[in-house]
């Protein structure tokens, strides 16, 4: 875990850095913001911000997102400054941490953030077999190259072959080609110079000079562009890369990791991936089974998700019924693991009593109905069906706007934004629930 602390070392924040040194964290410190967005683009990476609320979150975050550096943010402050923590969270820190420090809180908030980077929950032989797979090759160097469909759990593979590697303390980075457009991408892989292109106020550290020495993963490769994939085979290739807006070659040491949710073979064949990237990235491959292909991992995984989800809304816990089971391990879940959690979700916040039985495990359709068909689709707008899935999803929650944005999968804000123009429009919402403002 790489953590920097934005904030002075002297006092309660250097009290809280040694619990964090003392619970495994490599700590880097920087007296302010400007300092510590100097720490984030010169490569030494971070996994964790904890800033001193003393400062001003909000720039810090906007700043990140303007360079795409997407790292969580924690705040820090005194215990009786409320209004600091609330703006914090409000400005998008992930959570708030009182000072002087608890040694437990701050372990809890590391163990956290660790976990939800590398939880491989798993009990079905299929994934056992490509965990034993990924185990034999994880201490080569050999590029591996990891598909399977979507929300299957690729990226948790390769955090785990980096974790029994031999560069294992060493940094992992992740890097998603299909989410970063093809102009930007080049420069999140390769860095760039102060004044290279519009936009580039310093010098960025790439990924590839971040991973240095540990673990790069190109996460969907197959959605790289294909003029770029010439410039990383060569990277690859010379263990070298040039920064947008300079001629001098940098050395760098890293181990490549990709996933993709393609078949690479038809891709290659279609023209839309280089053949010689292909079987440079493709020495081991290894293919992550359907959930519909791991019955024992539904199970496990329903389990799973059934306690943190009710942790997370603060409800009991409840336990799964046998013939709820049964239902979830029989659906083919083309979402994957990604469906499932939020399956488990919807049920957790739905259900009553003390368990969790079918009426509240909604798997044909978003709102439990029968399966939507195009049929009964055609000829309606976008807008319209999600303002029709909207209001049902809140009827559902009986008019809980917290629980129906997460069940949505928006934030609150834009829910109301949206419950607020429907209104405009002249049409019925379901009142707010108990104790909720409208």
């Amino acid at each position: 875990m790489r953590l920097l602390i934005i904030g002075s070392l002297s006092g309660q924040f250097g009290a809280a850095s040694r619990i964090a040194v003392q619970r495994g964290a490599k700590v880097t410190q920087a007296d302010g913001i400007t300092q510590g967005m100097d720490v984030l683009r010169s490569g030494q990476g971070a996994d964790l911000v904890m800033c001193d609320v003393a400062f001003d979150i909000e720039r810090l975050i906007s700043d990140m997102k303007a360079e795409r550096i997407h790292t969580p943010v924690v705040a820090c402050g005194i215990e009786t400054d409320s209004r600091a923590a609330v703006a914090a969270i409000k400005a998008g820190a992930k959570e708030y941490i009182p000072l002087p420090p608890d040694a437990e809180l701050i372990a809890a908030v590391l163990e956290a953030i660790a976990a939800e980077q590398d939880t491989l929950i798993y009990q079905d032989p299929a994934t056992e077999r490509v965990l034993q797979m990924a185990k034999k090759v994880a201490a080569s160097q050999a590029g591996v190259l990891i598909t399977g469909e979507s929300g299957t759990g690729k990226e948790l593979v390769a955090r785990y072959l980096h974790r029994n590697s031999l560069r294992k303390d060493k940094p992992f980075v992740a890097v998603n080609c299909a989410a970063i457009p093809g102009e930007l991408l080049e420069s999140e892989l390769f860095g760039h110079e102060k004044g290279a292109f519009t936009g580039a106020v310093a010098r960025r550290i790439g990924k590839f000079e971040e991973a240095t020495a540990g673990t790069l993963l190109l996460d969907e490769i197959s959605e790289m562009d294909i003029r770029l994939q010439a410039k990383l085979l060569r990277a690859i290739q010379e263990r070298e890369i040039v920064r947008i807006g300079s001629n001098a070659p940098v050395k760098v040491d890293t181990r490549i990791l990709a996933t993709s949710n393609r078949n690479m073979e038809e891709t290659v064949k279609s023209g839309k991936f280089r053949e010689d990237l292909y079987f440079r990235l493709n020495v081991v491959k290894l293919v992550m089974p359907p959930l519909r292909d791991r019955p024992k991992d539904v199970e496990v995984l329903a389990d799973h998700f059934a306690k943190t989800c009710a942790d997370d809304n603060g409800v009991p816990v409840r336990r799964i019924t046998p013939k709820a089971m049964a239902a979830l391990k029989a659906y083919k879940w083309p979402g994957n693991v990604r469906e499932l959690e939020n399956c488990i979700h919807r049920a957790v916040l739905l259900a009553s009593g003390d368990e969790i039985d079918t009426d509240a495990i909604m798997l044909t359709d978003e709102m439990g109905g029968a399966p939507a068909s195009s049929a009964n689709l055609v000829g309606r707008t976008v807008a319209d069906v999600e303002r029709d899935l909207i209001i049902d999803t809140l009827r559902h929650t009986l008019g809980n706007r917290t629980h129906a944005a997460k069940i949505l999968g928006i934030s609150i804000r834009t829910l109301r934004n949206k419950l607020n123009a429907y209104v405009q429009d002249g049409l019925a919402v379901p009142p707010p629930g108990v104790g909720e403002p409208a």
